[in-house]
């Protein structure tokens, strides 16, 4: 599964451990997420789409729709 955690993050120009302070996480747990090293669970997915305002399904590349 095709995450854009990376893209999504870099485009509001927020560091991978300022997006894992706010969302309580580890700066090494978004690494391997944003690496496909790890994929998020659905808690987390739906954090994250929170947070950059997009859809879950767009969050991983269900759609191009945000």
């Amino acid at each position: 599964m095709k995450i854009r955690i990376r893209e999504l993050r870099k485009n509001k120009r927020i560091s991978q451990l300022k997006m894992a302070m706010d969302l309580n996480m580890t700066q090494n747990t978004i690494s391997r997420y944003e690496t496909g090293e790890r994929e998020p669970g659905i808690a987390e997915l739906i954090l994250i789409a929170d947070y950059f305002n997009v859809s879950v399904d767009y969050l991983i590349g269900h759609t191009d729709t945000q």
